[in-house]
């Protein structure tokens, strides 16, 4: 016979005479997936027959940072008695292994689960806060992940929408009014970004809607005010000078100003105002000065008179005086000349 069919055959019949357990630690279950069970380890010992022993086996796992255990017992509560009155908490503690491994994104959806599914969740205010500071982390520059694993870059677009989930959930929850300015914050961080006017305006939108909807929380809608006319200033500079956007940054700041005038940051909106003046006062003046040019006086005159309306005191104010003066002189020469 041939040898290597001898061998064959005893190796066969060495694993009938011998037969022995093989180690299957990946181990599936319904409704919970596939889970992993060290070899050696008592199948099922972090299992219990009550929901309540199952959620002491997860808390207790996620004290001592066995996010891995604590995940699967939490599951497996989930699973078992999804009806259960330990149910939010098992969730619970589900989402903080997520946040806890860094799974930011994972972790914010499985809150969004929690307050969807039980919106009279003792702890609702605390998982508002939860979500709050994940969306935080991504404000500040911490990075998306394709697929939960490879970080790609920031996106302020996703961010603000985080922000957005916060505040649909909690509308007057104690994060929700910076969750509302956190919103503009990353429209603005956007504008940067993509160098164009919309997001600014975007910016300037969740400003305003945080000075309307916290108008009674004071350092709220002062902040709000501060920073929508900061926003509507930037707009006006991304291109050739915006006069609209720059009425509107002075509109902002005098409304601060006006509301808050105790605020510590009133000289600043005051000294920005100023500034946005003399750039107004200078826009004025080159209109006025391409209207003289093309022999236009009635239009040079209104954007003369508007650099003295505008700044009155600035360097641009002696020349459109000046001019102001000479056009006169000469629409009065014009007007003796025509009556002769």
């Amino acid at each position: 016979m041939n040898r290597r069919v001898i061998q064959w055959m005893l190796c066969v019949t060495v694993v009938v005479a011998f037969p022995h357990v093989s180690p299957a630690p990946l181990i599936y279950r319904p409704g919970e997936g596939w889970t992993y069970e060290p070899y050696g380890s008592k199948a099922g010992s972090w299992q219990r027959t009550k929901a309540k022993d199952q959620l002491q086996v997860a808390q207790e796992a996620f004290e001592k940072k066995d996010y891995s255990l604590a995940t699967k017992a939490a599951n497996h509560l989930l699973a078992r008695w999804p009806m259960s009155d330990y149910a939010p908490q098992a969730l619970y503690v589900r989402s903080r292994c997520l946040e806890e491994e860094g799974k930011d994104e994972a972790a914010f959806k499985a809150y969004q689960e929690l307050v969807e599914k039980y919106p009279k969740l003792d702890n609702y205010q605390e998982v508002l806060k939860r979500q709050f500071e994940i969306a935080n982390r991504y404000l500040n520059g911490q990075k998306f992940k394709i697929g939960g694993v490879v970080p790609y870059w920031s996106d302020m677009d996703k961010t603000a929408a985080l922000f957005e989930k916060v505040i649909k959930n909690g509308p007057f929850s104690e994060v929700a009014p910076q969750a509302q300015l956190n919103i503009g914050t990353a429209r603005e961080k956007q504008s940067r970004f993509l160098n164009h006017d919309e997001p600014y305006m975007q910016a300037v939108k969740a400003y305003e809607r945080a000075a309307d909807r916290y108008a009674d929380n004071k350092p709220v809608a002062a902040d709000a005010l501060f920073k929508a006319g900061n926003a509507y200033l930037r707009q006006s500079k991304t291109a050739e000078y915006d006069q609209s956007a720059a009425a509107r940054a002075v509109a902002a700041f005098m409304d601060f100003i006006t509301l808050h005038p105790n605020d510590p940051r009133v000289p600043e909106a005051q000294k920005l105002m100023g500034s946005i003046k003399t750039e107004q006062a200078r826009g004025a003046l080159g209109i006025a000065r391409y209207y003289d040019k093309l022999g236009r006086r009635d239009g040079a005159l209104v954007y003369y008179n508007e650099v003295l309306i505008k700044e009155p005191n600035s360097p641009y104010a002696i020349e459109a005086r000046a001019r102001i003066e000479t056009l006169k002189a000469e629409a009065a020469l014009d007007a003796i000349g025509g009556n002769k």
